[in-house]
């Protein structure tokens, strides 16, 4: 019973930002569809309502395809085929060189592919783009470029950095700067 009602507000919530993001109308809630996707990294319904729904839009930004690859991962990780699970990531891979093409200082963007690659099995061969991707992220922390992150989230980007093991010691001390500077 719990689980079919947490399904209907979320299906309602995605209708509703579907609908508040016309073809040519302003962007959806970014709020909203970034707190559907934590729900979405370990509910595959969700997943496929969000995927659906983002998919569905006439006119996306780069965010939102961003949003799509990153729902694209998930597709994977929910998927109990492995060839399903490599079919995602390959379009996964794809929709982030789109969003990436349409808005490459986008540092939420860079942050979900970064965190894609991350945790994708290195024997896949998905994880070309850590270093540039980490490398644009400081670049734009450094021009206090943000995007479409705000405060909270960009907080949360410099700490996964951090704590991937994935950046150099001169990168994880000039994250650690940027760091500071939100407290």
């Amino acid at each position: 019973m719990r689980r079919s009602v947490f399904f209907i507000l979320s299906v309602f919530s995605l209708l509703f930002l579907v609908h508040s993001a016309k073809a040519d109308g302003p962007e959806p809630n970014l709020k909203a569809i970034r707190k559907q996707l934590r729900v979405a990294i370990n509910s595959s319904e969700t997943t496929d309502s969000l995927y659906k729904s983002l998919s569905a839009m006439k006119s996306r930004s780069g965010i939102i395809d961003g949003f799509i690859a990153g729902l694209q991962a998930l597709k994977a990780k929910h998927a109990w085929n492995p060839y399903s699970k490599v079919k995602y990531i390959k379009n996964c891979e794809k929709t982030f060189e789109k969003a990436i093409s349409t808005d490459p200082e986008n540092i939420e963007i860079r942050f979900m592919r970064f965190s894609v690659e991350d945790s994708v099995p290195k024997f896949l061969g998905y994880n070309k783009n850590l270093s540039s991707d980490s490398q644009e992220i400081i670049a734009q922390l450094d021009k206090k470029n943000y995007g479409t992150a705000d405060r909270e989230l960009t907080i949360e980007i410099i700490k996964f950095l951090v704590n991937s093991r994935r950046c150099t010691p001169t990168q994880i001390a000039e994250l650690n700067k940027h760091l500071a500077t939100f407290k």
